[in-house]
């Protein structure tokens, strides 16, 4: 499927300013899609370079009102029309006037009155929207119908004078606050004409108990949030923020909720006339996500505690484990140190991570360099990973670390004893499994070596977390220098 500007590029003569102004317009025109009640088609000339003559146009755009009927169910965009065909979109790019109030014409079986617009930038009329409403559907407006019209003629007006989209209109993203979650008027002064239902009732959530009409808005918000227990000081007050003289994102937050404020310019040549305020009370959705930064947080605490808990535990096990005569309880319970610190490393960068998975490589490398400490041949053996492990949720991280912890433990105690001086640690990842070889140079394993007959404690962990809670398999190989260890399990999302 073809991009909109790699369709411009290929469909027209606009040079990559007037591609990326109209990619501009397209991102934010569901505004005034949503004013005029309206579709909207965006009309690029064809023709074979900026001097020659337009052949016809061809559809690369168009739009659907959320506040009104679409009048094309079918689509448009790709529809080619010759030159002299639509004498009104021939006449707004030729003339850069806009065309209104013409005579209903049907498309299908639907009566359409059609607006034309110019799209002025830098000089020169590069595109024609043109604006089609159903004539069965159109009624003697309200107060709202008829404000939101207006308004839409003077960002239409914007349009042809290359007024808009303002420039470096960052704030007009996807999520920004829509025609239908309430729309408020300003004049030049921030003084509110007009506020439709839905932002009078926005506005009364939090706390402002008339109507709106006749008070700046910025006094409106100011006043409210002064007198709010969660006040929250600023830069500047909501006076000058909501002025409505530069285009302006913010979010109004106080004890009795929060709303989503953008604040649009209207500009008549090079003169300010007012401006239009878009609100969406957001209340729920912040208390949904400050619900939500509550329980990592709290998640995050407990996997630190439970970390803390467990460093306990290992250093309980070690001073009794040098306070025992028996060399082999004392070297039992070294294991079952080594153990816990495992598992506490997992809890650990739980605590630390905003994800719910675990970052495995860095739990690995931390398991690996105290393999390596505790040897008794430290300066003679050198250990390597080699391929990254990624992310594993909690539930596969924790018998993982515990089951290469021992495989680890048992290469330098066992395989690398005494002779021998690599420890690999290889990785092999793909989307749907996992398979980790743990390999050394070593003294290798003995002759009719079979693991589960073993009474190795190690060993026996090994086979059960791998089997029962990773739900993979382990294999043992004699190589000609040393043992390789193969643990594979299948990936969980």
């Amino acid at each position: 499927m073809q991009t909109f500007s790699s369709a411009l590029t290929q469909r027209t003569a606009l040079s990559e300013s007037d591609i990326l102004r109209l990619s501009e317009l397209v991102a934010e025109w569901q505004l005034l899609a949503d004013l005029s009640f309206a579709d909207l088609i965006l009309w690029v000339p064809r023709r074979k370079d900026y001097k020659s003559w337009p052949e016809g146009h061809v559809a690369i755009a168009h739009i659907r009102p959320t506040t009104a009927a679409t009048v094309f169910s079918q689509n448009v965009i790709g529809n080619e029309i010759l030159w002299g065909s639509k004498p009104r979109i021939d006449q707004a790019l030729s003339n850069g006037e806009i065309i209104r109030d013409t005579e209903p014409e049907k498309v299908g079986e639907i009566l359409v009155k059609e607006e034309t617009v110019p799209v002025f930038f830098e000089g020169n009329f590069i595109a024609v929207i043109s604006r089609y409403r159903n004539v069965e559907t159109m009624r003697t407006p309200s107060k709202l119908e008829l404000n939101y019209r207006e308004i839409a003629h003077k960002i239409y007006k914007m349009v042809s004078e290359g007024n808009f989209p303002i420039k470096e209109s960052v704030y007009l993203a996807e999520s920004a606050p829509r025609v239908g979650d309430g729309l408020i008027r300003l004049d030049v002064n921030g003084v509110v004409i007009f506020a439709s239902p839905n932002a009078r009732s926005a506005l009364n959530k939090v706390g402002w108990p008339s109507d709106l009409e006749g008070h700046n808005l910025g006094d409106v918000l100011d006043s409210l949030q002064t007198g709010s227990i969660r006040y929250i000081p600023r830069e500047e007050n909501w006076h000058v923020a909501m002025s409505g003289k530069a285009l302006r994102r913010e979010e109004f937050d106080c004890e009795t909720g929060t709303i989503d404020l953008l604040s649009i310019p209207l500009t008549q040549a090079n003169d300010r006339i007012g401006a239009i305020v878009l609100a969406h009370n957001v209340t729920e959705l912040r208390r949904r996500d400050r619900a939500l930064l509550s329980k990592d947080a709290t998640i995050r605490e407990i996997h630190h505690r439970v970390k803390n808990n467990l460093q306990t535990v290992s250093a309980l096990l070690r001073l009794q484990s040098r306070r025992i005569d028996d060399p082999n309880a004392s070297a039992a319970l070294e294991e079952a140190v080594r153990r816990v610190a495992s598992i506490a490393i997992v809890h650990e960068t739980l605590s630390t991570s905003d994800q719910e998975t675990v970052a495995f490589d860095e739990v690995m490398d931390r398991i690996m360099a105290n393999a390596v400490e505790l040897s008794t041949r430290t300066n003679e053996i050198s250990i390597e990973r080699t391929g990254n492990f990624g992310g594993f949720p909690a539930i596969v991280a924790t018998p993982l670390a515990l089951v290469l912890t021992e495989l680890i433990h048992n290469a330098l105690e066992h395989g690398l004893g005494s002779v021998g001086s690599k420890l690999e640690l290889r990785v092999e990842r793909t989307e749907t499994l996992c398979r980790v070889h743990v390999i050394d140079n070593g003294s290798g394993l003995a002759e009719g070596f079979k693991p589960e007959q073993e009474a190795n404690l190690g060993l026996q962990i090994v086979q059960t977390l791998t089997v029962n809670e990773l739900n993979g398999s382990i294999e043992f190989k004699r190589l000609t220098e040393g043992t390789e260890a193969v643990v594979t399990f299948p990936i969980r999302n």
